[in-house]
């Protein structure tokens, strides 16, 4: 197998952690605290990988004000992805803030391809450790996602597909990570994350936690889960020592 392919298949660890949390959603029926509690906790690993891998990575290569433009630039995506899933929403039946928490969890995806695909073209054990940390990570946000769009009534085949289909664009930006930015100067690098950066913070405070409020959990629920997810990132960062 070569290096690009082994890059591939790391990749393909944060894809399945997400498609493992749809197939447990498919199996269990939580109460709707519980999806709640859980699009917190995605919510808090989403915060982590923000920022405890990826602005520290680009503070280290980039100019702050460099960093600051391109995260905006990531924020205005991010409200064009959700211009995008509202027409989508309209012609699918008005599920448009259950549909932007899957736009939420595919930010997410691409950035953990993209962190992953970088940190193999510096080192393979690194970037699998990365992917490795990324499949844990993703379990409860495929979990949520899946579980908060069968509350809207979508079908099972759609939330399948839905599943896989978002979790694609991960192969895509790993071999972008892997190909470009080990070739591209250390600036050109941070500001591609820190794009990323701004999109995925962008889609999770205006998406994903709101819509982890709309069945009303507990505050206790919410505030450890999103601990507890940011904790998680955290301490696997630690353990491969860090960014």
């Amino acid at each position: 197998m070569t290096e690009f392919m082994r890059v591939l298949a790391f990749a393909a660890l944060p894809a399945l952690g997400n498609i493992g949390g749809v197939l447990l959603a498919e199996t269990m029926r939580p109460p709707r605290w519980v999806n709640g509690a859980l699009l917190h906790g995605a919510a808090g690993i989403a915060i982590a990988i923000v920022s405890v891998e990826l602005m520290p990575r680009a503070m280290d290569s980039a100019a702050m004000w460099a960093i600051g433009l391109a995260f905006i630039a990531g924020a205005i995506a991010s409200l064009g992805i959700a211009k995008a899933v509202n027409g989508f929403s309209e012609r699918a039946g008005g599920t448009t803030s259950a549909w932007m928490v899957y736009a939420a969890i595919m930010a997410d995806l691409v950035s953990d391809g993209l962190i992953t695909g970088a940190g193999s073209a510096a080192s393979l054990e690194l970037g699998v450790f990365l992917a490795g940390s990324q499949l844990v990570a993703n379990l409860p946000g495929g979990f949520a996602a899946s579980s908060n769009l069968r509350k809207q009534d979508v079908s099972r085949r759609m939330r399948l597909i839905a599943g896989v289909v978002i979790t694609l664009p991960t192969f895509l930006s790993a071999a972008i990570g892997y190909l470009l930015l080990r070739s591209a100067p250390a600036e050109v690098q941070a500001i591609c994350l820190a794009a990323i950066a701004g999109l995925l913070v962008a889609a999770t405070l205006e998406d994903l936690i709101p819509e982890g409020n709309v069945p009303r959990p507990p505050r206790w629920s919410t505030t450890l889960a999103l601990a507890i997810g940011f904790a998680a990132i955290t301490a696997l960062s630690g353990l491969i020592g860090g960014p």
